[in-house]
Order: structure tokens, then C-alpha cells, then sequence
């Protein structure tokens, strides 16, 4: 189960949450409003591979393996 990064749409509210798949929808523990995912940093690639910046969209990435 991934611990993934949220936003609020309503209150702008920043948190985790332990979810069961990623397109499970999540809602902010403060307004329950529906919260959208978030994404940062940079993501390491394979050894010999560069670093790239997430896209979030892991089916089609091809930085993280």
C-alpha cells in the first residue's frame, strides 16, 4: 500500500495518505473535501539511467524502472 502526497481543491491543505491503489480517491481530512494528488521531487532511475522529475503517471513514465 503506497503513502502518496494530496492537496485539497477546497482548503489547499497538503497531507499523506496510506491508500490501497493509486486511483483510489482520497478526501481531505479537514473539509472532506476530494483532494487531488500531488507530486514531487525528483524520481532516481536504474543504475546508469538519469534522474528524471515525476509525472505521476507511472504506466507511462519509464523513469523509475
Amino acid at each position: 500500500m503506497p503513502l502518496l502526497d494530496y492537496k485539497c481543491k477546497n482548503c489547499k491543505k497538503v497531507f499523506s495518505e496510506l491508500v490501497r491503489s493509486y486511483d483510489q480517491p482520497v478526501f481531505c481530512p479537514d473539509c472532506k473535501t476530494l483532494a487531488e494528488r500531488v507530486y514531487f521531487g525528483e524520481v532516481s532511475g536504474p543504475i546508469g539511467k538519469k534522474n528524471v522529475k515525476c509525472n505521476g503517471d507511472c504506466k507511462n513514465c519509464s523513469g523509475c524502472g
